[in-house]
């Protein structure tokens, strides 16, 4: 019977060495970014990544225990075990593919393959196609293929396919029975402790990339498709409940209610143009980056520029969330996902309507991709124009219609609109896999190039955008808003998902409704793309306090933060400081201020309390 046993070893051997080769793969592929990390931490990667490993490996193992079990019982003494050929083999075959989509998934999101992606490639496999088009194609083929080819060669030479047993008294037989049980439930739990396993057991590096290599991608999706279906608890509590509301309270109390007012009216048009990854780093204004941007630029100079607003998160979906509804990003959780949630939140379109604004939304793709649809029609916008809305294939990229499309049919619908109105345009140009309707003014030799020329190309877009509308009637009456979606690791590959400039957005207020003393103003208190909402109704004088994730960047007692995160992270910048911090893995991963501990707290415990809150609103809904 100890002899059958080597089937168990030989079949963890296996998978352990096909989950070694996965990790080898991947820290290859990102070496550039440890370069500087000493070569025995890396090496160090492959001996924490064991437990989980260790872990998933048990799950494999489950279905063969049971044959295994079944077989020993049933007092055989030879069984063939032609069928875990089969079994490995589709499973080395899905476990190369995660491999290979979480290489690329990583590259863009900083996050290994998710629950959220792979419900991304399923809800809109279109979208999903396009969005992973910017990724190296032959690379990605080349690592499938070997991942294959080297899963099936080790298979036939460390697998078992044979079990042999020998005559045993069923007494033994059945405690061999219970001791397999017993340590393969031990393995998937990951010990004796007192808690289960969990990512932060891979942890142990300050380089996050190591961290997250040393995680295994199978059982990170495992977990994440698990706590994807849990909403009724919170995963974020940090500290007393009461303790946690008073801290974010804290965070909005006003000394007064007041405003800058911009204005020379109370009822202008309003357009919210919301620029897809139009991350503060294109611009030479914010980011110093030459030729990308002359024209926004040029408006930057012309009109209000918030300089110091940053994105919640990383992603459209909760840019939108955001931008539109005041509210924050749930750290691995987005709100789209659940419609019957995002449908009690308010929208900046609803208070519109409400007081005589005839409302639009115009986008050039899906917008039932991320239940887009759903939040536009539950939130009283009155006309929808996407993809659909177009007739003909021209203009036509891998997500929908280009940019200068959509404008122009904006401002065809604009012409024959009522006013006031509020209309919202999101643009998609500027999204993987970076395609243009013309030649690429940075060519196409990479993504950082292809990614500058689609910038450029949405520049042009807005430019030509705003000529034509200075001719319309409607213009001078008419505030024109601009701000970014998210943030972008491009174009200056700031690979590092946890550091505040990631998040750094343009926020620009434009139009001839601005008074001349305000033109070409600069507003420097920090903000989040979350408080666009209390600022435009304080302009408007309408009342923003169903807003409450939002906050007036023109009063001038508003203290001045921002709140940001990504799957499991979080990160609070105020003009102290600025921490982010790593909720796996238990550990701070950038501190602008490190010297000052006590002021570490402090910010630490604004972002903890921040992020247990939404949550806990998010829950409630």
């Amino acid at each position: 019977m100890l002899k059958s046993l080597l089937f168990f070893l030989r079949f963890f051997l296996f998978w352990l060495l096909f989950f070694f080769i996965d990790r080898l793969i991947f820290i290859f592929i990102y070496h550039r970014q440890l370069a500087s990390v000493p070569l025995s931490e890396r090496l160090a990667t492959f001996y924490h990544a064991i437990p989980l490993d260790l872990s998933m490996t048990a799950y494999l193992a489950v279905i063969p225990l049971l044959s295994y079990i079944y077989w020993l019982l049933n007092g055989r003494k030879i069984v063939e075990l032609k069928w875990i050929a089969v079994y490995n083999t589709v499973l080395i075959v899905i476990f190369s593919i995660l491999a290979v989509v979480n290489f690329n998934i990583y590259r863009e999101w900083g996050s290994k393959v998710n629950a959220k992606a792979l419900g991304f490639a399923f809800s809109s496999p279109r979208e999903a196609m396009a969005s992973s088009a910017s990724s190296p194609i032959g690379l990605s083929i080349s690592l499938l293929i070997l991942l294959i080819a080297l899963g099936l060669f080790l298979q036939r030479y460390v697998v078992s396919r044979k079990l042999s047993f020998t005559q045993t008294p069923i007494s033994l037989r059945a405690i061999a029975c219970l001791f397999l049980i017993a340590c393969n439930f031990l393995l998937i739990r990951g010990g004796l402790g007192k808690s289960p396993i969990t990512q932060s057991m891979a942890y142990f590096s300050k380089d996050q990339v190591l961290n997250h290599a040393a995680v295994n991608t199978e059982w990170n999706l495992l977990s994440s498709l698990l706590a994807s279906r849990m909403t009724k608890t919170n995963p974020y509590i940090y500290m007393d409940k009461q303790l946690a509301e008073q801290n974010t309270k804290a965070l909005y109390t006003t000394a007064k209610d007041t405003t800058v007012s911009l204005l020379n009216t109370k009822r202008p048009n309003v357009v919210l143009i919301i620029i897809e990854s139009f991350t503060a780093d294109l611009t030479k204004t914010l980011g110093d980056e030459d030729g990308i941007t002359p024209h926004f630029d040029t408006l930057m100079h012309k009109g209000v520029l918030f300089s110091q607003i940053y994105s919640p998160g990383s992603r459209t979906d909760k840019g939108l969330m955001a931008a539109l509804a005041g509210f924050p990003t749930l750290a691995a959780g987005s709100i789209v996902k659940w419609p019957e949630k995002m449908q009690k939140i308010p929208a900046i379109s609803q208070v519109l309507f409400k007081n005589g604004y005839h409302t639009s939304f115009f986008y050039g793709g899906e917008s039932e991709f991320d239940n887009y649809k759903a939040f536009i029609l539950s939130h009283d916008y009155q006309k929808l124009v996407d993809k659909n809305s177009f007739k003909g294939n021209e203009m036509k990229s891998p997500w929908g219609k280009y940019d200068e499309l959509v404008f122009a049919r904006q401002l065809a619908d604009l012409n024959r609109e009522q006013q006031p109105f509020f209309s919202t345009l999101l643009t998609l140009t500027n999204h993987e896999p970076y395609t243009l309707p013309g030649t690429p003014k940075f060519g196409n030799t990479d993504n950082v190039a292809k990614f500058k020329s689609t910038a450029y190309y949405t520049d042009s877009c807005i430019n030509a955008y705003l000529t034509t509308a200075k001719k319309q009637t409607w213009y001078k009456n008419t505030l024109f808003i601009f701000v970014a979606d998210h943030g972008h690791v491009l174009p200056k590959n700031r690979q590092d998902i946890a550091v505040p400039q990631r998040y750094h957005i343009p926020l620009l207020f434009y139009g001839e409704v601005i008074k001349n003393e305000f033109k070409g103003k600069r507003f420097d208190r920090i903000g989040s793309q979350t408080d666009i909402a209390a600022t435009l109704l304080a302009q408007l004088n309408l009342p923003a306090t169903t807003f409450t994730w939002s906050k007036n960047l023109l009063n001038p007692y508003t203290k001045p933060f921002a709140f940001f995160s990504w799957d499991n992270g979080m990160g609070f910048i105020d003009n102290q400081q600025c921490v982010t911090f790593d909720n796996v893995g238990k550990m701070i991963l950038y501190n602008s201020n490190a010297a000052d501990k006590a002021q570490t707290a402090k910010t630490l415990d604004h972002a903890k309390a921040y992020l247990q809150n939404v949550y806990r609103q998010f829950i409630e809904l």
